[in-house]
């Protein structure tokens, strides 16, 4: 019988976070590759398509005409996923197998910018900064809302990710309901912090800070990091340094460091296969419903499909689906060809 080697062996990780495990098979990331290949956009994109419905001054699929806006621009959803009417409702608590609730809730599209080929990792941070500020001003507006408990800021970003619409832009879902995956992290940073009276995220930073082998970049107030639990391959987590609850507590410093570690972290990720890189990412904050929430710790999310270049990517499937997460290359090896890699955008080399 030999030694376990976490960088050789089969192993699984746990996450505090969600209470789950992953397995992580690093043998596995030798293996051939003969299956699909994604087909990678390589066309160049203007600043501006007359038939793009997301540049300024273009009609939308409602026939609203977007305004000529200057910078980050935000609107209702035309296909909102929720709607904002108020239902009359009773819950049968009689029923076993065919629960359902109505859900209440606004969807709003967020523009990053007028310019219809400029992803977040080609702007200049002051731009970057302009978006934070419009994410603070809808947090804070979306959250007043009386029947609004839980505000997601997310992007889906290139065509792999399901984006029909290449120019630049993110959206916002607030809702009546906390979602099952914040949910999930809710109840799990509320048992760790009522056990331990400190912060799970915060004590997580402190320990991978010290540790090192997964951190791809430290600022003076955020951290962007490849948890020990990832499951993408390059999936990465921004966490804030200072106990901050929500996007609404930066300081002027904190907010341009933000910035610059999103162009930063989204630069890299560019460079790893010279190419528009896809991603799901979204921020994780504390929810809107007037609680004191002091066991949250913002952070952002970015799950990227790509394993070994830019058109093969990694499928949840087989055993994903009926039996739990699984990658096969170590968030450590996936931190280190991230941080070694250039802050200066390929482009521009």
């Amino acid at each position: 019988m030999r030694n376990f080697d976490i960088n050789e062996d089969p192993h699984r990780r746990y996450n505090p976070l969600l209470n789950e495990w992953v397995l992580v098979s690093p043998h596995r990331a030798k293996r051939p590759w003969q299956g699909q290949n994604e087909t990678i956009s390589t066309e160049k994109l203007p600043e501006y398509d007359p038939t793009c419905y997301l540049c300024p001054g273009n009609v939308r699929a409602n026939g609203v005409n977007n305004p000529d806006y200057e910078s980050s621009f935000v609107f209702e959803n035309d296909f909102a996923a929720m709607k904002q009417d108020e239902i009359m409702y009773e819950d049968d608590i009689r029923q076993t197998f065919f629960k359902a609730q109505p859900e209440r809730g606004i969807s709003r599209v967020v523009c990053f910018s007028p310019r219809h080929d400029l992803t977040l990792p080609e702007m200049e941070v002051e731009g970057i900064e302009n978006i934070i500020r419009t994410w603070q001003k809808e947090y804070t507006d979306l959250g007043n809302i009386d029947y609004i408990n839980h505000v997601q800021i997310f992007e889906n970003k290139g065509s792999v990710m399901g984006c029909s619409n290449p120019h630049p832009h993110g959206q916002i879902w607030a809702q009546s309901s906390l979602p099952t995956q914040v949910e999930k992290t809710q109840k799990n940073l509320k048992d760790y912090f009522l056990k331990n009276n400190r912060n799970l995220l915060q004590d997580y930073l402190k320990a991978e800070l010290i540790k090192e082998d997964r951190i791809v970049i430290e600022n003076d107030h955020f951290a962007a990091l490849v948890p020990f639990w990832a499951i993408w391959p390059y999936e990465t987590m921004i966490i804030s340094k200072r106990h901050i609850t929500k996007i609404t507590d930066f300081t002027a410093e904190e907010l341009s460091s933000y910035a610059t570690i999103l162009k930063q972290l989204t630069t890299k990720y560019d460079n790893l296969f010279n190419t528009s890189f896809p991603y799901s990412s979204g921020i994780h904050q504390a929810p809107t419903d007037g609680e004191s929430h002091e066991e949250w710790q913002f952070h952002m999310h970015f799950y990227p499909p790509l394993l070994r270049s830019a058109t093969v990517k990694k499928f949840m499937v087989g055993y994903e689906m009926l039996g739990e997460s699984q990658r096969d290359i170590t968030p450590e090896k996936s931190a280190a060809v991230l941080r070694e890699l250039s802050d200066i955008h390929y482009k521009n080399k």
